[in-house]
């Protein structure tokens, strides 16, 4: 398995921080979901000085790069086009960290 880490953050129109709240529910039952089958070991909301959130980032774990892709197809978020500025880059996990990796199911 490789891992990818997605730093995305939000768009700045006016509704953009409407639209993050309406898919907040979604977006946080699918990483629940791709978490419990070992794809997404961890995730951050990137927030501004006033704790607003503006942007995430996600550690994942994927046999390849165009799974992740196919997977982040169906991120609320990106569906809810919530991001606007994502960025995908390839990471290894760290020796100290392995035990966070769950086997896929």
């Amino acid at each position: 398995m490789k891992q990818f880490i997605l730093i995305a953050y939000d768009a700045k129109d006016e509704g953009a921080y409407d639209r993050r709240l309406k898919s907040r529910a979604a977006h946080i039952e699918y990483i629940n979901t791709w978490r419990a089958k070992g794809n997404v070991i961890c995730g951050v909301a990137i927030t501004d000085d006033a704790g607003k959130m503006i942007g995430s980032v996600i550690v994942a774990n994927f046999p390849s790069r165009a799974e992740f892709d196919e997977w982040l197809k169906g991120e609320a978020y990106v569906i809810g086009k919530v991001w606007d500025d994502i960025t995908v880059l390839n990471g290894q996990l760290g020796p100290s960290f392995q035990d966070l990796i769950k086997k896929a199911a």
